[in-house]
């Protein structure tokens, strides 16, 4: 076995250029199945680190997402989809790639070998002791990830990795490690595959716990999304009748006057007062509206 699992041969894809396009999509889609089950068995130390970035939130920091080559994209992913999807500062949750953001669409491979490179991306961003730093790393031993780790401990801030090999080296940089075994890969190696797939269902569990856990969310609706396009200004249209039973074209007046933001739109309704007054209401119940419907 090799040093991570990531990089062992995987016998159930053996002879892959010898399958039709059926069987190979087959093989794919049965190892897929597998990593729900597998992100399942690290709930509770997802559920630790979660319960931290939440704190992390509430106290006034920020969360930052490290990684590179597949990892780093996905933290950047995740990290860019907080912004519409429920209108936090972009500063809020941030997404860094080894080599930057010309990595992004072009492969940087040894970026991601420099300890120094994470701790100065850090520095850029004037990290400080009240933020939170997740390094991502599928093989679980990227120096990117653990020189940015190591210096976000050095200063006081709270550190948590994603790797997707057990007994990973980063584990032992960080305070909130999640190891997600998800074994060899269908390609040797290719970890934006069943890797990628475990480190985006987390991403997406954490961040999107998060926001619900600071009042981003009531019920299970998105009801602090920016409405920048037709299809989201629709989604926001259809909350405001839900929640308040209005018409769909009053709901949509009503967006207009509360500045297309559908929290403050729900109040207005529901207590018959302008903007301004609305406004102060959220502040008061700290952003969380299901006292006032």
């Amino acid at each position: 076995m090799s040093l991570s699992s990531t990089e062992d041969r995987n016998p159930q894809s053996a002879n892959l250029d010898l399958k039709s396009v059926r069987e190979i999509l087959e093989i794919i889609n049965r190892e897929d199945k597998t990593i729900a089950g597998s992100v399942g068995q690290s709930l509770e130390d997802i559920e630790k680190l979660t319960e931290e970035v939440v704190k992390t939130f509430k106290n006034g920091g920020r969360l930052f997402y490290l990684g590179a080559g597949t990892s780093g994209r996905l933290g950047v992913l995740d990290a860019s989809e907080t912004v519409p999807t429920f209108s936090v500062d972009p500063k809020l949750v941030t997404g860094l790639i080894a080599g930057g953001d010309y990595a992004l669409r072009h492969p940087i491979e040894n970026a991601e070998d420099s300890e120094k490179a994470g701790e100065e991306d850090l520095i850029k961003e004037n990290l400080t002791s009240k933020d939170f730093v997740i390094g991502i790393a599928a093989s679980g031993r990227t120096p990117y990830c653990i020189g940015a780790v190591e210096y976000a401990k050095k200063i006081g801030a709270k550190t948590g990795s994603i790797a997707c090999n057990k007994n990973a080296l980063i584990s032992d940089h960080v305070d909130y490690p999640i190891e997600i075994e998800t074994g060899a890969e269908v390609l040797t190696g290719s970890t934006r595959m069943k890797a990628g797939t475990a480190t985006k269902m987390v991403l997406n569990m954490i961040s999107t716990t998060a926001m619900v856990k600071i009042g981003k969310v009531y019920d299970n609706l998105m009801v602090d999304l920016r409405p920048t396009n037709e299809k989201l200004i629709d989604r926001a249209r259809k909350i405001i009748v839900e929640l308040t039973g209005i018409s769909y074209e009053r709901a949509g007046e009503i967006l207009e006057e509360a500045n297309n933001q559908v929290k403050p739109a729900i109040i207005m309704v529901n207590k018959n007062i302008g903007y301004e007054k609305a406004l102060e209401i959220l502040k008061i119940n700290q952003g969380f509206i299901r006292e006032d419907l």
